[in-house]
């Protein structure tokens, strides 16, 4: 595949529809069930409001950048998104403290015809360039968290420069296993 073509941006307030449809796809991969924390069925039943007031947020706030990757025809290969969380602040999972400002990576997906192309850490960088281009507050590091059973993405992430924080908190509502985390520091 040539992603030389493809075009990584930020998500618009009229994206609504596609970020939905890559969301539902996401959550039908077989990898999702340890990839993520919602179940397909969880996020088909949510009402277009919600897909709406989503996409407005991750297009517009300015703590929150949801960046999707596209052919020229219009086709979304990926997608990842970047939360700003400040120091002192309740982490995304229980247990989780948030000690300095940083970035959490979350929502990571790439289509599996996109996948081994290269187009995740063009995602990551793209994240990681939004995190540090941010003039308040000053981000320390972006972080992320990987299911242990999902060596792949753990891979992909270390590749991007991403390493083990000696965290790990259990996967909340009992899913079993443990999230690690994964962080990259300002350079």
């Amino acid at each position: 595949m040539n992603t030389s073509t493809t075009i990584i941006r930020r998500v618009r307030t009229e994206d609504w529809q596609p970020l939905r449809d890559i969301r539902l796809d996401a959550l039908r991969d077989p990898v999702a069930a340890v990839a993520f924390l919602e179940t397909y069925e969880q996020a088909a039943a949510r009402p277009d409001e919600f897909w709406q007031d989503r996409t407005t947020r991750a297009a517009t706030d300015p703590h929150v950048a949801q960046f999707i990757a596209q052919t020229e025809d219009g086709r979304w290969l990926g997608s990842m998104t970047g939360l700003v969380e400040r120091a002192g602040g309740d982490g995304a999972l229980e247990g989780d403290v948030v000690e300095v400002d940083q970035v959490h990576v979350v929502g990571v997906y790439v289509r599996p015809e996109a996948r081994g192309t290269g187009l995740a850490l063009d995602l990551i960088r793209t994240v990681q360039e939004w995190a540090w281009s941010l003039p308040e507050p000053r981000i320390e590091r972006v972080r992320l968290f990987v299911h242990e059973d999902n060596p792949r993405a753990e891979a992909m992430y270390r590749k991007a420069g991403f390493e083990a924080t000696g965290v790990a908190l259990p996967v909340p509502g009992g899913g079993g296993g443990r999230e690690i985390e994964l962080a990259v520091p300002r350079g």
